[in-house]
């Protein structure tokens, strides 16, 4: 009877074990502007969806003036539209807050909203913008998000929301600012399987990458009209480069031999403000690492 009790206790302490090991990781990543996350992290979302972890993309803007000839409230329905069909596309949830495009401060409301966000999520990692950035809406939604990494663990504050019982691992986009001081690759994924599910999730924000960004870049005559031809230019141009610092980071997390096969990669550097992540905290973060 004895033994019986050892084993059953043995068995169900190793399927514990395996649930917990299992258990979905809980992503949220917050750009500025309906189409920020996509850009920046649109391939380890894929990633990580594939794998069964839960992604969402919060935009802190609702993009209203993000277009040549549009804007305000039609443009701000259109681009929402758009998050919809990312969100089909790559499998992630997708929130648009009410904040106006390009007027974006970093006020103790939508600091709360935030905060509230973080927490209905139950995120495990949260990644947003570096604060030096060439865009006041980039670097306010860095400084939102750096301002809630330790109030999400506060009941007193937005006490509507109940607070995490842990400190998420906060971590930045990467961003190729120098001034005053650089991005640090800590970590970096290998994107080059789902490259083509990423461009598809950017192809739909028509709205940003045919009309608006070639309008603002100066380059709208090298927008292609073929469906085919504009997915292979987005690929071109919107393919995550790799730099030498970025090389180096994955072949730290895959080895010089996969790295050197590595064609596409997302970077992130971590936030001094959340969680402090060893390389196993790392590795069970971002379970596609060496893979």
């Amino acid at each position: 009877m004895k033994t019986y009790s050892l084993l059953s206790f043995l068995f169900l302490l190793s399927t514990y074990a395996l649930q917990a090991q299992e258990k979905p990781l809980n992503i949220i990543m917050i750009g500025a502007h309906p189409d920020d996350c996509d850009i920046k992290s649109g391939g380890t979302a894929a990633l990580f969806v594939a794998m069964g972890h839960k992604v969402k993309f919060l935009s802190v803007t609702n993009g209203d003036a993000g277009h040549m000839k549009e804007g305000g409230g039609m443009l701000a329905k259109r681009r929402l539209e758009e998050t919809r069909e990312v969100a089909r596309r790559l499998g992630v949830t997708y929130e648009v807050l009410d904040n106006h495009d390009g007027e974006l401060l970093p006020t103790l409301t939508i600091r709360l909203d935030v905060i509230r966000r973080i927490r209905e999520w139950n995120a495990d990692v949260v990644i947003a913008p570096r604060t030096n950035d060439y865009h006041p809406d980039h670097r306010y939604t860095g400084i939102l998000v750096q301002d809630a990494a330790f109030m999400v663990g506060v009941p007193n504050v937005a006490p509507d929301t109940p607070p995490l019982g842990k400190n998420p691992v906060f971590l930045y986009f990467q961003d190729n600012f120098k001034k005053p001081n650089p991005f640090q690759p800590d970590i970096a994924v290998d994107i080059s399987s789902v490259i083509d599910k990423k461009i598809y999730s950017l192809d739909a924000h028509q709205s940003q990458f045919y009309e608006w960004l070639p309008w603002i870049g100066r380059n709208t005559e090298e927008v292609p009209e073929g469906k085919s031809e504009r997915l292979d230019w987005l690929k071109k141009t919107r393919g995550s480069g790799i730099s030498p610092e970025v090389k180096i980071s994955l072949q730290k997390w895959y080895g010089s031999v996969k790295a050197d096969q590595v064609k596409f990669a997302e970077a992130f550097e971590i936030c001094e403000y959340g969680s402090r992540p060893n390389e196993q905290d790392i590795k069970r973060l971002f379970p596609m690492l060496g893979k």
